[in-house]
């Protein structure tokens, strides 16, 4: 792949005519050991992008299965700081798959945000989401981000109004990230009808692959998708199943859970033998 992990797995993905998979995993919980045995096996099993997510203590966007782990996250006294040094332990590992934090503003901008893209491009990282960073205030992350190669990813949900919608496209890089409902993450029986429309939307105002999220848990929600989006966003599905894990059975579980989600016909992916 070319230095661009995000655009060239997307087109990956358009060639295979796939819905890829993102993952999310909180970084540090059960523990950062336990998160960087996990990650890898989450690419062996067929995961395209993962998605580090920073434990914060005021998660507005997450919902209680992700709350839970943050929590003891920050419990174990993680920092931003740590997720950028897990990347870089992980990235020689796993130098195909685009690897992205998720986390809330406040942690980026006291780091400093050109502190933040420089280590963050030093570590191998692919890019940043921040769920409480409106379009209109992005300006000087991107602006950092842009420098050190990183994609900055928006987020735009069924309630946003077409004139927001352009404006996060304007400045979005890697893809744009749509939240298939009103509310915070977690797992639903049926994804919200108001995505596709919302999709629908968004395609007006960007050529960047489309991925959906909250509420995505199982085979048929990304199968759902399929025709619609590019790829298919799952976090508080796959926490739940490494909450519920004991450590030792934990790779296994997860890996079956991730393979259930594929469907088990692609192709076995990056993890942690390479």
């Amino acid at each position: 792949m070319d230095a661009n992990r995000i655009k060239s797995k997307f087109h990956q993905l358009d060639q295979e005519g796939r819905t890829g998979i993102v993952l999310y995993a909180t970084a540090g919980y059960p523990d950062m050991d336990a998160t960087e045995e996990l990650v890898p096996a989450l690419a062996e099993a067929g995961a395209d992008i993962i998605e580090l997510g920073v434990p914060f203590s005021d998660p507005l966007a997450d919902g209680a299965t992700v709350q839970e782990t943050s929590q003891q996250a920050l419990l174990n006294n993680v920092t931003l700081d740590d997720c950028i040094k897990l990347t870089a332990r992980l990235r020689p590992r796993m130098p195909n798959t685009p690897l992205l934090l998720m986390g809330y503003y406040n942690p980026f901008f006291n780091y400093g945000l050109k502190k933040f893209a420089h280590d963050a491009n030093q570590a191998g990282l692919d890019g940043v989401i921040v769920p409480d960073l409106p379009p209109d205030e992005a300006g000087p992350l991107i602006e950092e981000c842009r420098e050190a190669s990183l994609d900055v990813v928006p987020l735009l949900a069924p309630t946003s109004v077409d004139s927001r919608i352009q404006l996060a496209c304007d400045s979005a890089s890697g893809f744009i990230y749509c939240v298939s409902l009103t509310g915070v993450t977690g797992a639903r029986d049926n994804l919200s009808e108001g995505v596709f429309d919302l999709l629908k939307r968004v395609r007006k105002h960007t050529s960047l692959p489309l991925a959906v999220g909250f509420g995505v848990s199982r085979r048929d929600h990304v199968e759902a998708l399929k025709g619609h989006a590019d790829a298919a966003v799952i976090g508080s599905g796959l926490m739940r199943v490494v909450i519920e894990s004991p450590r030792s059975e934990m790779v296994q579980r997860v890996q079956e859970y991730v393979r259930s989600l594929t469907g088990g016909n692609i192709p076995v992916g990056e993890g942690a033998a390479l």
